[in-house]
């Protein structure tokens, strides 16, 4: 048996390979599946129990010994013929596929960008959350409808849920921080409606909070003009509506003029020509006490908006189903230039 095995090691050192055909022939007849070595390993359970450790590893290394020689080999059969395919600098260029960023992530970056030059760090948060940074920290009452199940999709109970808002970043942030702070909480969020042109089940959000002392409805308002303008250019316009957020008081809901429409009127917006981009005010007192910010020294002001609303005003995409569809013809339309 030893004798055999020494015999197969030196046919393997000199075996002919001299080419690719010779080299196949070479793996068929060590290393194929009816091969040598397969056979050998098969001829293993006839060994004597005292010798099959010694004849084990003699196989073993004569399965190396052929595979490192096809492998060798293999690899300079394959640089001479990368070699020997000489480069036509005649033949034309073919374009380079580029990729794209989805629509979503430009804007969100760009609403990051434009916040960070005026101070506003970025903070992040889990999706599954549970009823105290989700709701009752935000003052959210008992019997609010949004903690209905219409609302909300609840994972256990009426416990924990995936966020239908970033604020609940913002109450971790106000928990783990000293005023001042100034923060947004970009993230996706989820709410149980019904899908259309102008809502989905889920939906991205940016979400800012500033807390310090004096801070007033001034402020805010310059704040969301100054991104208005910086996102959608000098002439964008702005107006607030008063509303109602459990968060929040005063509260408001801001307009934007329409771009998709030049503010003539549109089925997106409704033919107002203003669309509504997000919701604000200033922070809740029982919010910043729950928090454990005193209320009586601090203020702040509160904003969300939502990241498939601004970039349909900002690409003038009529439909936000087309974001979560997929269409590569749709996404080629981002491909950056550069």
């Amino acid at each position: 048996m030893l004798d055999n095995l020494e015999k197969i090691a030196l046919d393997i050192k000199q075996f002919d390979v001299s080419n690719s055909a010779n080299l196949e022939n070479f793996r068929i007849h060590f290393l194929g599946s009816k091969g040598i070595v397969k056979a050998l390993y098969a001829t293993l359970k006839d060994v004597p129990n005292e010798n099959k450790r010694e004849v084990g590893q003699l196989i073993n290394s004569i399965k190396e010994q052929a595979e490192s020689k096809f492998s060798i080999q293999k690899e300079i059969f394959e640089n001479q013929e990368v070699i020997g395919n000489k480069l036509d600098l005649t033949r034309p260029a073919q374009d380079e596929s580029i990729g794209s960023r989805h629509p979503l992530s430009l804007v969100r970056n760009e609403i990051i960008d434009i916040f960070n030059r005026i101070g506003f760090s970025v903070s992040e948060g889990p999706e599954i959350e549970d009823d105290w940074h989700n709701f009752s920290a935000l003052n959210f009452p008992p019997e609010h409808p949004a903690r209905d199940m219409q609302d909300t999709f609840f994972i256990e109970k009426n416990d924990i849920a995936l966020r239908t808002h970033t604020s609940s970043v913002q109450v971790r942030v106000m928990e783990n921080s000293t005023p001042p702070i100034r923060t947004i909480s970009p993230g996706r969020v989820y709410r149980n409606e019904a899908i259309s042109a102008r809502a989905h089940c889920f939906f991205h959000q940016v979400e800012g909070l500033y807390i310090d002392k004096g801070v007033s409805f001034a402020d805010l308002k310059q704040t969301l003009l100054y991104f208005a303008k910086e996102l959608f250019g000098e002439k964008a316009q702005i107006r607030l509506r008063p509303s109602y957020f459990p968060f929040t008081e005063p509260s408001a809901e801001v307009d934007i003029s329409c771009t998709i429409c030049n503010s003539k009127g549109c089925n997106v917006c409704k033919y107002t020509g203003w669309l509504e981009i997000l919701g604000c005010g200033m922070v809740d007192p029982n919010v910043l006490d729950a928090c454990g910010i005193d209320s009586k020294e601090y203020t702040g002001y509160a904003f969300g908006m939502g990241i498939e609303r601004i970039a349909q005003l900002k690409y003038k995409v009529n439909d936000l189903r087309l974001y979560s569809e997929n269409d590569v013809r749709f996404l080629k339309q981002f491909t950056s230039g550069f």
